[in-house]
């Protein structure tokens, strides 16, 4: 049984790695194509915070961006392979930061084509994201195992 929930684990995990692994491949010095395709997004996004929030954006090289979703992704899925909440959590938190801004369908009318396309990118970001909390609410709800405690002997009555 432990061996089929560390192939499904692999399994899911496959979608990070691969990911975390092409945008590697072409990091190159300026972060990639990923940099480029990011940074429209992302300032698209940092305008959206500021006027909804008020709160100024930092500037951020898109280079560190990549890099650092990356190492989310390559540390996560590691730890999440072998059964470990805090790296489901690392996955979760890549999830919940990057699909909003990847997948921006919100800045697009219902009737385009990007809007579709970027809709079901989103709603697919939130079944993996849904997933990982699946995960994560099972490990918590399983009982500890706590060491078996040796029984005392009993006395023998003649």
């Amino acid at each position: 049984m432990a061996f089929v929930s560390f192939l499904g684990r692999l399994l899911f995990v496959s979608v990070f790695v691969l990911s975390a692994y092409q945008e590697f491949n072409e990091f190159g010095v300026d972060g990639g194509p990923a940099a480029k395709a990011l940074k429209p997004k992302f300032n698209v996004f940092s305008k959206h915070v500021t006027a909804q929030t008020g709160i100024q954006v930092p500037h951020v090289e898109m280079k560190h961006l990549i890099l650092g979703a990356i190492i989310m992704k390559a540390l996560g899925s590691l730890l999440f392979v072998f059964g470990s909440t805090f790296g489901a959590s690392v996955l979760l938190l890549h999830q919940a930061i990057a699909a909003p801004i990847l997948y921006d369908f919100y800045n697009y009318d219902a009737d385009k084509k990007e809007f579709t396309q970027l809709f079901i990118k989103f709603t697919q970001s939130l079944a993996l994201l849904g997933a990982l909390l699946f995960f994560i609410g099972m490990k918590n709800s399983m009982p500890r195992r706590s060491p078996k405690k040796k029984a005392a002997p009993k006395a023998k009555t003649n």
